[in-house]
């Protein structure tokens, strides 16, 4: 079939057709690795006269391409992949539920799911989870995506479809959140030390921005559901699905002894959960950081979510094979930890290119001139307030494309915007809220994002030829969307004077 007629007409089907024809995405970081390298050769000997907030001093791009940066490059190649952070909390998870998807677990409790949910509150359905999962910090990515998928799949709707929908809510819908995270005191403490640089006095509050985040969530959900049910879906009518049939699941009636193996599995899963509230709610819990503070990255309950995740699924999933019959011996679970590691394999791959390129990009400080000079231009124009907002949506969500660390950005941007828009008589509340919709929105556009060469693994699943292209045609309509609309509620919302959050405000002083 021609990719015209696979993919459709129209800007989307143009982006797919010359996105799928870019080199395979392994290949495409080996390529913007040398791209990096060259840069950072040719802007070394640049003078810029700008200030590196982390030093205080006048910023030099580093050439990656002097003797002692490759030999440096060389000897942290192996700790720049297994030191990675999306390699191991994707892997661990993928353990547990891999056997749980190997004893047949999951696909009964969705096919479970499915008997209790309507038909047209699917898609709203998978949103609102993937919009939860930010709870669980990059739980989402390896959870809610594929599973996504599965229940659309299930549905008799397209898989694709439903891995949108939830690429959508986890990650376009990031800063959309309902459930305080432990994103919310990051920022916060950025954010206060970027306004502290011109009035030490400023202090925060953690959830200066909660008001704000969950009155989002139910824009990200309509706006998300309208797109997957009336743009992406339709367009996907096209798209044969040609994935491997023994790996996709069926959609039939539960027998007995699934229904009896999810009941025992569901009673197991319960009693884990009640185990672990039990232990986290005494002050002094071991779950606890040395504050007593439960939410914060310091805390053991945090830095535990993924291995958590990876408990929650095998125990469940062990005890559904025992009690169901499908789980013969225990080596049933081991294989189903090796098949859920054999899909992995391309993704390892990926990783690692992924891995060297973050490493040098970093190093070069090309990303950090990025940052400061979009800084710079923004103040010199001297815009109207609610015009400087919208620009820092913009710029934060261009810079975005390029930097996908959340933190590792707004560590950059905050001690630039914050005392810039204070200048300005804008609220570092107002200032963080505006870059936490930037950042969002872009999210699910960008190769460079980690977790985006997983997504495409996922699709794959079902449709073989997926690549760059398609996922990113896929998911423009969520990306610009969310942009534009985010931004115009921001204001809207700032217009009306609805408080922020918790001892927030919308001017300084």
């Amino acid at each position: 079939m021609p990719d015209a007629q696979k993919t459709g007409g129209g800007l989307l089907g143009a982006v797919e057709r010359v996105g799928n024809k870019l080199p395979d995405p392994a290949i495409l970081f080996v390529a913007l690795l040398g791209v990096v390298w060259v840069l950072s050769w040719l802007f070394s000997y640049v003078s810029f006269d700008v200030i590196d907030p982390r030093s205080g001093e006048n910023l030099v791009v580093q050439n990656l391409l002097a003797g002692s940066a490759i030999t440096e490059f060389l000897s942290v190649m192996v700790t720049n992949f297994s030191h990675f952070h999306p390699v191991g909390v994707v892997l661990v998870a993928m353990l547990g539920i891999g056997v749980a998807e190997h004893t047949g677990f999951i696909n009964a409790g969705l096919r479970a799911l499915l008997n209790v949910t309507p038909a047209k509150l699917i898609t709203p359905m998978v949103i609102v989870v993937g919009i939860a999962s930010h709870a669980a910090a990059d739980a989402g990515y390896v959870l809610v995506i594929p599973l996504g998928g599965v229940i659309f799949y299930a549905a008799g709707r397209h898989p694709l479809a439903g891995i949108a929908a939830a690429f959508a809510g986890v990650s376009g819908g990031f800063s959309a959140s309902f459930i305080p995270s432990s994103i919310d005191p990051l920022l916060q403490g950025l954010t206060q030390a970027g306004a502290q640089i011109l009035d030490p006095k400023v202090t925060l509050n953690p959830l200066n921005n909660y008001f704000f985040t969950t009155a989002s969530s139910v824009l990200i959900i309509a706006v998300g559901w309208f797109i997957t049910d009336r743009i992406v879906e339709p367009r996907l009518k096209r798209q044969e699905i040609d994935g491997d049939a023994e790996d996709l699941p069926e959609m039939k009636d539960l027998d007995e002894p699934e229904r009896r193996g999810l009941r025992w599995a569901g009673i197991s899963m319960l009693l884990g959960v009640v185990v672990l509230v039990a232990t986290a709610l005494p002050a002094g819990s071991a779950w606890r950081d040395t504050t007593g503070d439960i939410s914060s990255f310091q805390a053991p309950l945090m830095r535990s979510i993924v291995s958590l995740i990876f408990l929650l699924f095998l125990v469940p999933g062990i005890v559904f094979g025992a009690v169901s019959g499908s789980l013969r011996s225990s080596k049933d679970v081991i294989d189903g930890m090796t098949k859920s590691m054999n899909s992995m394999a391309y993704y390892l791959v990926i990783m690692f290119f992924i891995a060297q390129f973050v490493y040098a990009f970093g190093q070069s400080n090309l990303g950090v001139l990025l940052a400061l000079k979009g800084a710079a231009a923004l103040k010199a124009m001297a815009l109207p307030s609610s015009i400087t907002i919208v620009g820092i949506i913009m710029l934060t969500g261009f810079v975005n494309i390029f930097v996908g660390s959340a933190s590792g950005k707004w560590g950059l941007l905050a001690p630039i915007f914050v005392p810039m828009l204070m200048q300005l008589g804008i609220s570092p509340d107002l200032t963080q809220a505006a870059y936490r919709v930037g950042d969002s929105s872009t999210n699910i556009i960008t190769p460079l994002m980690p977790y985006f060469p997983l997504v495409v693994v996922y699709c794959q699943r079902y449709v073989k030829d997926t690549g760059i292209g398609t996922l990113t045609a896929l998911m423009l309509p969520y990306s610009l969307s969310f942009l534009v609309l985010w931004s115009a509620f921001l204001l809207l919302y700032s217009f009306a004077g609805v408080p922020l959050g918790i001892q927030s405000t919308y001017v300084y002083p």
